[in-house]
């Protein structure tokens, strides 16, 4: 008599399946961070996760672009959850540190919230400072709540011109990115870190960010 119904038995791979893929991404988020996204093969990430057969990832992402974009969605959908409930508080704000903060504190919490240690930013500030992956971040990123920041950043600011804010917008940006990986890296070293945490990391960002939105803007030359 076979033990179990094939209904059980496909809920047991199904269930392995979702393990390993997983696993995998675990793997390859931590690999990456460490060691960058060029140099970590898709064998080394299923030695390390433990895997016999070492080229299963490929089975499970047919690219490493695949691979990295799913990685970036994931943690974004997690960013994305934490951006609708400030939206909730925000309803019609005209203040521009409530739009910067909407930026900042989502993305933020979510590193204090996972770690220490955490990798995603260290990962993200490779991908999109790499050619051929920047894309995957810049279309990851594309989301109503990003839109509807990015229009209330506009009405904090009616006088600023257009250009100005999407200079400003990507300086932001990359503002994020940066500071956020270069914390995450210096507490995965032990290095002391100045504010000690997170969430006071997050108020001196939004700090600077209102800062550099409301800078007097020079006026450029013929």
């Amino acid at each position: 008599m076979s033990g179990g119904s094939s209904a059980g038995r496909a809920n047991n791979v199904e269930g392995r399946g979702a393990a390993t893929r997983i696993a995998i991404l675990e793997t390859a988020l931590r690999l990456f961070a460490e060691h960058g996204v060029l140099a970590v093969s898709n064998r080394q990430i299923g030695s390390v996760a433990g895997m016999g057969n070492t080229s299963v990832v490929g089975y499970y992402f047919a690219s490493k672009a695949d691979l990295v974009r799913e990685l970036v969605r994931d943690f974004n959908a997690r960013v994305e959850t934490r951006r609708e409930q400030r939206f909730q508080r925000l309803r019609d704000s005209r203040d521009l540190r409530d739009w910067v903060g909407c930026l900042v504190h989502p993305y933020v919490e979510v590193l204090d919230e996972e770690g220490p240690p955490t990798w995603f930013a260290r990962f993200l500030a490779q991908v999109v400072s790499d050619p051929g992956l920047r894309q995957i971040a810049v279309e990851e990123a594309t989301s109503e709540s990003i839109l509807r920041i990015l229009d209330g950043l506009g009405e904090s600011l009616p006088e600023l011109p257009e250009r100005v804010k999407r200079e400003r917008s990507r300086i932001t940006s990359h503002v994020i990115v940066q500071m956020c990986a270069e914390r995450e890296r210096a507490l995965a070293e032990g290095t002391p870190v100045d504010p000690p945490s997170w969430a006071e990391a997050a108020t001196s960002l939004v700090d600077v960010l209102v800062g550099m939105w409301t800078a007097e803007v020079t006026p450029v030359e013929d």
